[in-house]
C-alpha cells in the first residue's frame, strides 16, 4: 500500500471515520487495506491487530459474516466489510488462509511456557485449536499470534464483550484469572520455540 493511503486509512482510524468509502471501493483496495494492518507477511505489526496468516479459511469467513452483519463489533472491520457479498467474503478468508504462518516470538523463559503449558492442558486448549495450536476449521489459529491481540481477546471473552457463534470460550475462561491469560498470552505468542 501506498505510503499516502496508509497514512490516511490510519488517520481515519484515529478519527473515527470510515476508510471505506472513499479510498477503498474495490476488492483489492480493500485487500491492500486489510493487509496494511493485519501484515502482507501474515503477521500485524500493529498493536492488538491480530496476525490472519495462516488463520483457518472457514474461520476467517465465519468471522467477515460476523462483522458484515454486526454480529461482531471491531471498528474499522464492520465498515470494511459493508457490502462486500457473500463470494466477496469467501475470497477474503481464502487468500488470509493462504498467507504464511506469523513466526513465534523467539525469546521464551522456560518457566513461563511450563507454566502456561499447564494451563493449555487443564484447559484443553489443544482440544479444539488442535495439539499444534494451528487451528481447524472454524477455530482460529493460535500459534504465533500478537501476545497483545491475545491478552485482549481473552479479557474481552471474559468481560462478555466479545461475541461468538459457538459461546465456548466464554465458558471455557470465566474461572480463569487475569495473571493465567497473562501466561497463555505469552505462551501462544511464542509456541513453536524450540
Amino acid at each position: 500500500m501506498a505510503r499516502p493511503l496508509r497514512i490516511l486509512f490510519l488517520a481515519s482510524l484515529l478519527f473515527g471515520v470510515s476508510p471505506v468509502a472513499p479510498f477503498a471501493q474495490s476488492f483489492e483496495e480493500r485487500l491492500s487495506l486489510c493487509l496494511a494492518c493485519h501484515g502482507e507477511n501474515g503477521r500485524s505489526d500493529t498493536p492488538e491487530v491480530p496476525s490472519l496468516g495462516a488463520q483457518p479459511s472457514m474461520y476467517g469467513l465465519i468471522q467477515l459474516y460476523m462483522f458484515r452483519q454486526n454480529l461482531r463489533i471491531a471498528p474499522p472491520m464492520n465498515d470494511m466489510v459493508q457490502g462486500l457479498s457473500d463470494a466477496d467474503l469467501q475470497k477474503f478468508a481464502d487468500i488470509i488462509a493462504k498467507l504464511p504462518a506469523p513466526k513465534p516470538i523467539e525469546d521464551a523463559d522456560p518457566a513461563r511456557m511450563e507454566r502456561a503449558f499447564a494451563l493449555v492442558s487443564r484447559h484443553r486448549c489443544g482440544f479444539c485449536h488442535n495439539s499444534n495450536f494451528a487451528g481447524s476449521e472454524s477455530v482460529p489459529r493460535l500459534a504465533g499470534q500478537r501476545e497483545d491481540y491475545l491478552l485482549k481477546a481473552l479479557r474481552e471473552y471474559r468481560a462478555n464483550k466479545r461475541s461468538e457463534y459457538q459461546p465456548v470460550m466464554a465458558e471455557v475462561i470465566m474461572p480463569m484469572k487475569d495473571e493465567e491469560f497473562i501466561d497463555l498470552a505469552y505462551f501462544f505468542a511464542r509456541y513453536g520455540v524450540r
